[in-house]
């Protein structure tokens, strides 16, 4: 019997000892990792920003049929090289082509549509995370309100089903098989040596994938920590050890994609490496270039500590200074010879701030408080917006759909999902939280600005694919965004090609699209109608007349042209606004130069 204090105090410590380091020790090379877990035929889902792994993945299996089926939100870049060596047999994912330095087709994903070669499923940013959280909860099925009234809700009728809505008579809701990989492949920022694994925001589709995963998950870390400093920091832990099969430590793992920090001690984050994506995408134009440039990359680099010294040690040490929060400022002062401030502006340009101009009138005249664009020249608008509405005194919150809520984009990088952006964040949280409460929560109040690859006179978008002819890109989150949101504005260019009388695939249904916004002219369902008139044009030159633009749109315009009866002409550009338009996309990767 403990008889005084000291002796009590002394039992305390020794029984209620926190120990500094526990668990199983998990920590292998990512070699090992991949030849003791990864079995042909599996399916594979790719978590965090993991490019070690996928690189790990195609040096074991490249030449060998391995026929994966890989399960991500989006194949892009590197990650083209499961379809050009057919590691891949099936991908289920919202998005496949070409993500910088703008979006668009890619030649070899289309080329495998076009074979057979390769199954493409066609799903959306949000309804893939869902179907991943169902498995990982044990349920066979989901609800969405995602898909309903689009071609995937055909194509996808093994998986997906429309049925009444049990609760709300009268109604709808759509129903999604549940999902499970067989394994999970996840880079995370640390983890403890039995794989209780830290991410960091914004976490884009989560780790609801490696929660589900029938047969495990394998970590790669920027480096391994101590298990009292996954206590330390417990809010960021989101892969529990007992799901964690093996633990890498692997420094600049998610290279060429970046790491963010979000406050951690002890890690310094990186950028991403813009220059090494639009390597891999232009050679990605060619199948004899690609075969060269993995041999290179990937399967000529034994291990990653070999692609590191491959890349150098000035281009990593140049990611980190990059990844600074104060950067872009340098950045944009250093691309100042590039504005070229007496330059008349070009039609993408005048095309971007007239959508800026719609969409200000809108957002006010609706009573919206946020906005979640699309890639590229929407998204340019968008955040063209957010600048006038400040500048008016209206609060007004930017949305990206990879969980980036209540952002301030800053100048010199027009990618949406920027870096440079994410310190200005309000919320930094996943694409559930985003795009299924935020954007299409019952208490959303939200306007999409969203791109187009086509659309028709009803407001129906296409941007997967032209059915037996090419395949484009994917929902991505469009599907999302326009089946949630209160009201949606598209910004495309003109073309008889791309304002069709009938889209030959449902990306998502224009029922809530009320306004096109085109390098053209400004088109809208007036009085409640299905159908688009022209209400507006853009002057191709400061002397062009109403006639002349209304006989140009119809040259431009794949479907009957009707004009409203109080058609306008665009306001006149300011010079300010021109000069933020062009700070934004100092390269011209979107307005063009």
């Amino acid at each position: 019997m403990l008889v005084n204090a000291e002796d009590l105090r002394a039992f305390i410590d020794s029984k209620f000892r926190l120990p500094l380091v526990e668990g199983e020790d998990k920590v292998c090379s990512l070699g090992e990792a991949i030849r003791e877990h990864i079995r042909k035929g599996m399916s594979l889902n790719f978590g965090g920003r993991g490019g070690a792994l996928f690189y790990q993945l195609v040096r074991e299996f490249w030449g060998q049929d391995p026929e994966f089926t890989i399960i991500n939100n989006g194949i892009t870049a590197t990650m083209i090289s499961l379809i050009h060596g057919r590691l891949a047999r099936k991908i289920i994912a919202s998005f496949i082509g070409d993500t910088y330095p703008s979006p668009g087709p890619n030649p070899l994903a289309h080329k495998a549509y076009l074979s057979g070669e390769v199954e493409f499923e066609n799903w959306t940013m949000l309804t893939i995370p869902q179907r991943l959280l169902a498995g990982a909860m044990g349920w066979s099925v989901i609800p969405t309100r995602s898909i309903m009234g689009s071609s995937m809700e055909e194509e996808n009728k093994e998986s997906f089903a429309v049925v009444d809505d049990p609760f709300a008579p009268g109604e709808k809701i759509g129903l999604m098989k549940a999902l499970r990989p067989d394994m999970a492949l996840v880079h995370g920022v640390c983890a403890d040596r039995c794989g209780n694994t830290i991410m960091t925001y914004p976490l884009g589709a989560d780790v609801f994938g490696a929660w589900g995963a029938k047969q495990g998950v394998i970590v790669s870390v920027e480096k391994v920590v101590s298990t009292e400093y996954i206590r330390r920091h417990s809010h960021l832990v989101r892969i529990p050890a007992y799901m964690v099969r093996a633990v890498c430590e692997v420094p600049y793992g998610a290279h060429p994609i970046g790491m963010t920090n979000c406050g951690l001690p002890d890690f310094e984050h990186y950028f991403e490496d813009y220059e090494f994506i639009i390597d891999v995408t232009e050679a990605s134009r060619d199948a004899e270039k690609f075969s060269k440039w993995i041999e290179g990359w990937i399967l000529g680099c034994r291990d990653h500590h070999e692609y590191l010294s491959q890349l150098g040690s000035e281009r990593l040490l140049y990611l980190k200074g990059k990844a600074h929060s104060e950067s872009w400022k340098d950045m944009a002062l250093a691309g100042i010879k590039k504005l070229d401030s007496e330059r008349e502006p070009n039609s993408a340009e005048k095309m971007v701030i007239a959508a800026s101009q719609v969409i200000e009138c809108k957002f006010i005249a609706g009573g919206y408080k946020t906005i979640l664009a699309g890639v590229g020249l929407s998204n340019l608008a968008a955040w063209l917006t957010a600048y006038r509405l400040k500048g008016r005194g209206c609060d007004v919150d930017l949305m990206a759909e990879i969980g980036m809520y209540g952002y301030l984009p800053r100048a010199s990088d027009p990618f949406i999902f920027s870096q440079h952006n994410m310190p200005t964040c309000k919320i930094l949280n996943n694409i559930e939280t985003l795009l299924g409460v935020f954007v299409g929560g019952s208490s959303n109040q939200c306007l999409g600005v969203l791109a187009a690859g086509q659309i028709d006179r009803r407001g129906n978008v296409n941007s997967t694919k032209i059915p037996g002819l090419a395949y484009l890109v994917g929902s991505g989150g469009a599907n999302d965004i326009a089946s949630g949101n209160r009201e949606t504005v598209v910004v495309v260019n003109s073309g008889k090609q791309r304002l069709v009388e009938k889209v030959p695939y449902i990306t998502f249904p224009g029922n809530r699209v009320t306004t096109v916004v085109t390098d053209v002219g400004v088109f809208e369902k007036l009085g409640g109608g299905e159908t688009f008139a022209l209400t507006a044009y853009i002057p191709a030159r400061p002397e062009q007349t109403a006639e002349e633009a209304i006989a140009n749109i119809r040259e431009r315009v794949g479907w009957e042209l009707e004009v409203a009866r109080t058609l306008t002409k665009a306001e006149p550009i300011a010079t300010d606004e021109l000069t933020l338009l062009r700070l934004f996309d100092p390269e011209g990767f979107y307005i063009g130069s």
